[in-house]
């Protein structure tokens, strides 16, 4: 069930209906029915798998707070994380693993040597929701919450259907106290959602799915080898998987507020970003949090040496890039982003004051950033070579100038609507203004998801993590 989907839609729309017509008590336990249908839709197999995680860690969770023995509560930590990253592990990485094996086998000789490899489909959401139950664990273990007492509320804690395929990431701070709490009905909150997920629309269908034809044509070949191809491929996909992503967010998000709960913003216009760090505080903000408050800070952070904080850095975006998929295009995409944050660290990179340098600043990191896009867009590590070695091809086909032109126009609004938002502070256009001023953007963005969306749907990029 995509979050584009008409189907999505009446799905949603009967679980609002119903919903507010329920006790507290019973809205809990018709979300975890209406999100185990959501996440089942796919394969109802996967629901054993996530049904077993649950259970283990509220167990765990609530061991852990019992007890007063550091020894027993450092064994059910580790424990808990062991099984959590095993589940990931063998789901979404045994078959990078011994793919690998077999190439490094062949390099020495040992060629066609038979192996037997069970054909592993990937769970939907599995490393979101792996993510959130370590972040749990970890914060009952270091006593900064309160284990669920309810089993039904951390149920639907992890499984909450808005955020369960591709996030935000949700801090068990954050949304179990809002799972635990009575929710009470709030039409502005429900505008403003049902406008979050209008701008998700417009982002994704209209804007992502244009941009994604471009970037296929690129990628895929079909539009030869060179560096316009290559120009185009980047920048088609630098607008493709901002707007699928953030587009997916926002219909998360304005999903979750017509049932009176609140997500934590997970895009702020990071191509606006002056640095790379800047650009981490604003894109996909729930993973970057998360990589920095239970990876790279219990790593030592930028506590101890120069040279160990460069280090932790360029482990947490190494290990950042696997957990985006079991490719070695993604590690060298997490070794870039490492590298690059490591050397503005080590220059002591101070914030641009002037305008012009502020210009160059976000022309220089929205440029380093479509170069790491090439390896993560790319479908094999050779393809992303063979692409980056186009560059030094220059040849004009008439072709390339109608896709440039086709690009611009896609990702024109992209760009308006985050100058807008960056200069307003609001979450979607025209929040601040009048009623009638709203009710006229939202009937535009109607319009255009219903006439304006691109004839191919391309799949969100994010469900595949």
């Amino acid at each position: 069930m995509l979050l584009d989907s008409a189907v999505y839609l009446v799905f949603l729309t009967l679980v609002v209906v119903v919903y507010w017509r329920l006790s507290q008590f019973m809205q809990n336990c018709f979300l975890l029915v209406a999100s185990y249908f959501f996440y089942g839709w796919w394969d109802w197999r996967f629901l054993v798998l996530i049904a077993a995680s649950t259970l283990l860690d509220y167990w765990i969770a609530r061991s852990l707070a019992a007890s007063m023995s550091r020894l027993l509560r450092r064994t059910l930590l580790v424990l808990s994380i062991i099984i959590n990253v095993c589940f990931l592990g063998y789901f979404k990485y045994c078959n990078f693993f011994v793919d690998s094996f077999a190439v490094a086998a062949d390099a020495f000789g040992l060629h066609n040597v038979p192996h037997i490899l069970w054909k592993i489909v990937l769970p939907p959401a599995i490393s979101f929701y792996t993510f959130q139950e370590v972040a749990y664990i970890v914060d009952v273990y270091r006593r900064r919450i309160q284990p669920a007492h309810s089993l039904l509320d951390y149920a639907l804690f992890i499984s909450f259907f808005p955020h369960l395929i591709a996030g935000p990431i949700q801090r068990p701070s954050h949304l179990l106290p809002q799972v635990q709490s009575v929710r009470q009905f709030n039409a502005k909150a429900v505008f403003d959602g049902c406008m979050l997920i209008l701008l998700g629309m417009f982002r994704k269908c209209v804007l992502a799915d244009s941009c994604a034809q471009l970037a296929n044509a690129s990628f895929d070949g079909r539009m030869g080898r060179s560096g316009w191809v290559t120009l185009i491929g980047v920048y088609a996909f630098a607008g493709q998987i901002y707007g699928d992503f953030s587009g997916y967010s926002d219909i998360a998000r304005g999903s979750a507020q017509l049932l009176g709960f609140h997500f934590m913003l997970n895009f702020r216009q990071p191509y606006l970003a002056t640095s790379l760090q800047e650009f981490w505080k604003r894109w996909h903000i729930s993973l970057s949090t998360w990589l920095r408050d239970y990876l790279y800070i219990p790593l030592g952070g930028s506590r101890l040496s120069p040279s160990r904080t460069y280090i932790n850095l360029l482990l947490t975006m190494l290990i950042g890039g696997l957990w985006h998929g079991a490719s070695w295009n993604f590690v060298l995409w997490g070794g870039l982003h490492g590298g690059m944050l490591s050397i503005e660290k080590s220059v002591n990179l101070r914030p641009p004051r002037s305008k012009v340098y502020i210009m160059m600043s976000r022309i220089f990191v929205f440029h380093f950033v479509c170069l790491a896009w090439l390896f993560f867009r790319a479908p094999t590590l050779r393809s992303a070579i063979s692409m980056f070695i186009g560059l030094a091809r220059w040849s004009w086909n008439p072709v390339y100038g109608t896709a440039l032109t086709y690009l611009i126009c896609c990702t024109i609004p992209l760009i308006a609507i985050d100058l807008y938002l960056e200069r307003s502070g609001d979450e979607y256009p025209s929040q601040s203004a009048s009623f009638m001023w709203q009710l006229n953007t939202a009937a535009v963005a109607v319009a255009f998801v219903a006439f304006g969306a691109a004839y191919e749907s391309a799949p969100f990029v994010y469900f595949q993590f």
